[in-house]
C-alpha cells in the first residue's frame, strides 16, 4: 500500500491558541522536551502522540442486587474489582502547573509518558483552573518551590473549591532541604488542600515512582469512594427493597423502596434490631432458625418470607440474604434484597400501590424514558398477553410463546448481541440521562466501523475530508455509464542481467551491497540501480537464506529463485512507487522487525516464513492506482472483488495462482496439506491487513490486546522485582500472534517516514508522482478525483507528509516501538518530521528547499 495518506491539520490549529492567541513552540536544550506555551489552554505538541483512552460505561441500577450479593468485603469495599473495573479502563489524566519549563517539569512530563498517562501542562493559575474544569484530572502537580512565580497554596485552594476536585489528588513540589535544615511541618500544605508533598528531584524515575505510588494509593482509594457513592445512588433509586444490617442484626441502612414497601419512615428503622420489629405469624415456626443457621455459616439464603408492615398487614416477599465478610475475615454485615410476590390479591394491591407511587414520583422527569422502555419490551409483553388469552387458539399461541422462549435462551449468541442485551437491560431501571447516553452507545455499537475514527464535518479541513475519504474508503462514486477499465501491464522490460541460481552466484558488486542488508539504514535504491530494477530477487535470496525459508518449505534454492523471478516480473516497473523496489523495501523492513528480540520470541518459524512471503507478494501486479480509482472506473478487478479490498485481494490471489501453476516455481509443492493451509491463511491475512480502510481497527486492537497489557505486566513486574514473561506467553495465544503479524506488515508497508532522510525524501517523491499521475488520469477520463490535493500544479508535498505522519504514522509506530523497541526508527521519524515542518514553514511545496536543490545540482 501507499507509504503515506495525507491528512491536513488546519493552519489555524497549528498557529493559534484556543482563543486565537499566538502559540510559541520551543525545545528545552537540556532535555529536548517540546513545550507549547498557549496562554488560553493546555495543548500538546504534535510530536507527542495522544494516548487513546476508553471511557467508563455508566453504571446501571438493575444489577445492584447482584453486586451487593457477592459479599467479598465491607460494603465500603463492595468487591474492589467490580467497583473499579470501569474507572480503571481509562488512562490517568495528569495536570502539571509550572510557571516556566525546567528540569523538574520535564521530569514529570516524561514520567507521565513512561507511565502511559495523558498529561497537560499549564503555565498560569487561570489556564490551570480552566484546563482542570475541562479535563477533570486525577492528579495535579503544582510547583511550590518559589512563590514569586506561583502562589501554590492559593491555586490549590481555588481548585479544591470546585466540585470536580473532590476526588483529585494534588501534589506540591517543594524545594530540597539544605543540609542541617529543620524539617518543615506538612500541616500548612494539608490545610491548603494538598494531599502529598514531593521534594524537588528531576530524575524521571523518581517522578515516575511518585506518580505510580499515587495511582496505586490515593487515586485508587478515590476511585473506591467514587464507586461507593455510585452504589449508594443506585440503591436510593432501585426498585428492589434493600436492607443492610450489622452482624448483630441491627439495621444500618434501608433504601426508599424498602421503607415504602414496609410503610415506615427510614428514621424509624435505622438503629433498631430486627427482633424489635413485629413478625408475621404466617411463616413456619422454624424458618427464622433455618435462615440464621444458613447465613451465619457464610452461605446465602433465598426463599419466600412473610413480613409484617407497620399497618399490621402481612406481605409475601421473595428474599435473598447475603452475608458480607469484612475485617478479620469475619461476617460484618448482612444484605437483604426483597421483592413482593404477586400471588394473592393483597400483594397485588400492595405491589400496585408501591409501583404507582414510584411511577408518580418519577413521571415528570422520566416520561419519555418510560415510553422507550415500554417499546423495548413490547414484543415480549405482547407474547405474554397472547399466551394469557389462549382460550381461542391455545396450541398456536403456546407454540409461538415456546418458540420465542427458545430464541431468547439460545446459547449461540454473538458477543455484540450479548453487549446490546446487557445495555438494554441496564436502561430499563436507569435514570433518564443514563438511558439517553446508553441509547447513543447502542447507535455506535450498531455501526460496522467500531475501530475507525470518524472525521468531523464541522469546520474540518476540506483536504482532510477528500484525502481520507478517497483513500480510506472504497470510493464508490461512480460516473453513470462509465466503463473505463484499467489496462494491465503486458510485459516487464528489464535490462540484461543474469539471475543467479543460488545465493553463492550473486555478482560481487551486488553481494557487497547485500552485506549491509541487516542494517535498518540499508539503501534499497543503490540495490535497485546495480540490479537494473530487479532488487527483489537478490534481496529475497539473501533474506530467505538467513531465515531458513528453503528448509521450512522443503524446496531448493533454484525453486525459490524461480518463484522470486516470477513474482518480480509481475510488478510493474513503470510505476514510480508500487514496483518491485517497494516490495523489496517492505521485505527488508519485515526481516528487520523479525530480527528484534521480542518479535522473534513471539512468533513461530511458520509465522516468520509467512511474513516474509507476504511482504514479497503484498503489492504484486499493482496498477499504480488506488482502490477508490478502480471502483470508480468500474475496473474488472473491482467487479471481480465486489469493490471490497480490491487490490489486496488481487495481490494474494495472483501470487498463489502464479506459484501453483508452474511446478518449477511452486515453493509449496513439498508442504503437507495442514502446513500449506496454515501458511496460506497467514499470508492472505497479512496482505489484507495492508488495506487502509481497516487501519485504525488493526492498530487499536494491537494497542488494546498487546501493548497496554504488556506495559501493565512490565510495570507490575518492576514493582514486584520479578521478571516479566509476557513475551513468551504470546505464543500461547494465536489471536495475539495474528495481531503482531498484521501490525508488523502494516508498519513495514509504510515505513518510509522512518527511513534515513534521503531515502524518505526519495520515497515521498515517488508516491507523489504516482498520485499525480492518477489525478491526471481521473481528469482525462472524467472520473471523480478522489485526491484533489494531489494536483501536480498545486500540491504541497511537505504538507502531505506532515499530515500523514500526524494522522497515521505517529500513533502506529509508537505502539510498534513500545512492543519491538525500535529507537533508530523513531529517531529518523523525528528528524524527517522536522525536515517537512521546516519546508512547510518556509512555504516550500517541493521535496527540498531551493538552496538544497542548487547545492545538489
Amino acid at each position: 500500500m501507499s507509504p503515506f495518506i495525507p491528512v491536513y491539520t488546519s493552519a489555524e490549529t497549528q498557529k493559534m491558541g484556543s482563543q486565537g492567541s499566538p502559540v510559541s513552540v520551543h525545545v528545552s536544550p537540556s532535555s529536548g522536551v517540546v513545550d507549547i506555551d498557549d496562554p488560553d489552554s493546555c495543548n500538546r505538541h504534535p510530536l507527542v502522540p495522544a494516548v487513546t483512552t476508553s471511557s467508563s460505561c455508566p453504571s446501571s441500577t438493575c444489577g445492584i442486587a447482584s453486586l451487593l450479593a457477592r459479599g467479598s468485603g465491607d460494603l465500603g469495599k463492595a468487591n474492589d474489582t467490580d467497583l473499579l473495573e470501569h474507572d480503571q479502563l481509562r488512562m490517568q489524566v495528569v495536570l502539571l502547573l509550572f510557571a516556566k519549563e525546567d528540569k523538574q517539569s520535564d521530569g514529570f512530563w516524561w514520567a507521565c509518558e513512561r507511565a502511559g498517562y495523558r498529561c497537560n501542562i499549564a503555565r498560569t493559575p487561570e489556564s490551570a483552573l480552566e484546563c482542570f474544569l475541562d479535563k477533570h484530572h486525577e492528579i495535579i502537580v503544582i510547583d511550590h518551590r518559589n512563590s514569586r512565580y506561583l502562589d501554590a497554596a492559593a491555586i490549590c485552594r481555588s481548585i479544591r473549591a470546585t466540585k470536580p476536585a473532590e476526588y483529585t489528588v494534588i501534589l506540591a513540589v517543594v524545594p530540597q532541604k539544605s543540609l542541617g535544615e529543620e524539617e518543615a511541618s506538612v500541616l500548612p500544605l494539608l490545610h491548603a488542600g494538598f494531599n502529598r508533598r514531593y521534594f524537588e528531584n528531576s530524575s524521571i524515575i523518581a517522578c515516575y515512582n511518585e506518580l505510580i505510588q499515587i495511582e496505586y494509593g490515593e487515586v485508587r482509594s478515590q476511585f473506591k469512594l467514587r464507586a461507593c457513592n455510585s452504589v449508594f445512588t443506585a440503591l436510593e433509586h432501585c426498585h428492589e427493597a434493600v436492607e443492610i444490617t450489622s452482624e448483630h442484626h441491627v439495621i444500618q441502612y434501608v433504601n426508599p423502596a424498602f421503607a415504602q414497601m414496609m410503610g415506615y419512615q427510614r428514621g424509624e428503622l435505622i438503629g433498631k434490631e430486627l427482633t424489635e420489629l413485629p413478625k408475621s405469624d404466617k411463616n413456619r415456626v422454624d424458618l427464622l432458625d433455618t435462615i440464621n443457621t444458613c447465613i451465619k455459616r457464610g452461605k446465602e439464603w433465598q426463599g419466600v418470607y412473610y413480613a409484617r408492615k407497620k399497618s399490621g398487614d402481612s406481605i409475601q416477599q421473595h428474599v435473598k440474604i447475603t452475608p458480607v465478610t469484612g475485617q478479620g475475615g469475619k461476617i460484618r454485615h448482612f444484605v437483604s434484597i426483597k421483592k413482593l410476590c404477586c400471588s394473592n390479591d393483597s400483594n397485588k394491591q400492595n405491589y400496585k400501590t408501591h409501583h404507582d407511587e414510584k411511577c408518580m414520583g418519577n413521571q415528570l422527569q422520566s416520561e419519555s424514558h418510560t415510553f422507550r422502555c415500554k417499546n423495548r419490551k413490547k414484543e415480549s409483553t405482547d407474547a405474554k398477553s397472547l399466551a394469557s388469552r389462549s382460550s381461542d387458539a391455545p396450541s398456536l399461541q403456546n407454540r409461538r410463546y415456546s418458540s420465542m422462549a427458545r430464541i431468547h435462551s439460545m446459547t449461540i449468541e454473538a458477543p455484540i448481541t450479548k453487549v446490546i442485551n446487557i445495555i438494554n437491560s441496564a436502561q430499563e431501571n436507569s435514570p433518564v440521562t443514563v438511558a439517553e447516553a446508553l441509547d447513543r452507545v447502542l447507535e455506535i455499537l450498531r455501526t460496522t466501523e467500531l475501530y475507525s475514527p470518524q472525521l468531523g464535518t464541522k469546520d474540518e479541513d476540506p483536504h482532510t475530508s477528500d484525502l481520507v475519504g478517497g483513500l480510506m474508503t472504497d470510493g464508490l462514486r461512480r460516473v453513470s455509464g462509465n466503463e473505463y477499465i484499467v489496462s494491465k501491464s503486458t510485459s516487464q522490460s528489464h535490462g540484461h542481467l543474469s539471475v543467479p541460481n543460488t545465493i553463492s552466484d550473486i555478482p560481487p558488486c551486488i553481494a557487497h551491497l547485500l552485506e549491509n542488508e541487516e542494517n535498518w539504514d540499508f539503501n534499497i535504491f543503490e540495490l535497485e540501480a546495480v540490479t537494473n530494477k530487479r532488487p527483489l530477487v537478490y534481496l529475497g535470496l539473501k533474506i530467505f537464506a538467513r531465515f531458513g525459508v528453503c528448509e521450512f518449505l522443503n524446496c531448493s534454492e533454484a525453486t525459490i529463485r524461480a518463484w522470486l523471478q516470477v513474482i518480480e516480473a509481475n510488478y510493474h516497473s513503470s510505476n514510480s512507487y508500487h514496483n518491485s523496489t517497494h516490495a523489496a523495501d517492505v521485505l527488508h523492513a519485515t526481516a528487520f522487525f523479525l530480527g528484534k528480540e521480542r518479535v522473534k520470541g513471539s512468533l513461530d518459524h511458520l509465522d516468520e516464513v509467512a511474513a516474509l512471503l507476504a511482504a514479497t507478494v503484498h503489492d504484486v501486479d499493482h496498477p499504480g492506482r488506488t482502490n477508490s480509482f478502480l471502483c470508480n472506473a468500474g475496473s474488472e478487478l473491482a467487479v471481480l472483488y465486489n469493490d471490497t479490498a480490491v487490490l489486496e485481494s488481487h495481490h494474494t490471489a495472483l501470487a498463489f495462482q502464479l506459484t501453483v501453476k508452474d511446478n518449477k516455481c511452486n515453493i509449496f509443492k513439498n508442504l503437507n496439506r495442514n502446513h500449506y493451509r496454515t501458511l496460506r491463511q497467514a499470508i492472505i491475512d497479512m496482505v489484507l491487513a495492508t488495506e487502509m480502510t481497516k487501519h485504525f481497527e488493526h492498530v487499536n486492537k494491537f494497542v488494546n490486546s498487546i501493548t497496554k497489557p504488556m506495559a501493565s505486566e512490565e510495570t507490575n513486574a518492576n514493582i514486584e522485582g520479578s521478571s516479566c514473561e509476557c513475551t513468551s506467553n504470546l505464543k500461547n495465544y494465536p489471536d495475539n500472534q495474528t495481531l503482531i503479524k498484521r501490525m508488523m506488515i502494516k508498519c513495514a508497508d509504510v515505513a518510509n517516514p522512518c527511513r534515513p532522510l534521503e531515502l524518505c525524501i526519495e520515497w515521498a517523491g515517488r508516491i507523489s508522482e504516482e498520485y499525480f499521475a492518477q489525478t491526471d488520469e481521473e481528469k482525462r477520463q472524467g472520473l471523480p478525483v478522489v485526491m484533489p490535493v494531489f494536483d501536480r500544479n498545486t500540491c504541497s508535498i511537505p504538507k502531505s507528509q506532515i499530515s500523514f505522519i500526524d494522522y497515521f504514522i505517529m500513533d502506529m509506530f509508537d505502539a510498534w516501538d513500545a512492543f519491538a523497541h525500535l529507537p533508530i526508527l523513531m529517531e529518523h521519524l523525528a528528524k524527517n518530521y522536522k525536515h517537512w515542518k521546516t519546508l512547510d514553514e518556509s512555504k516550500c511545496r517541493s521535496l527540498r528547499l531551493p538552496s538544497e536543490n542548487n547545492n545538489r545540482s
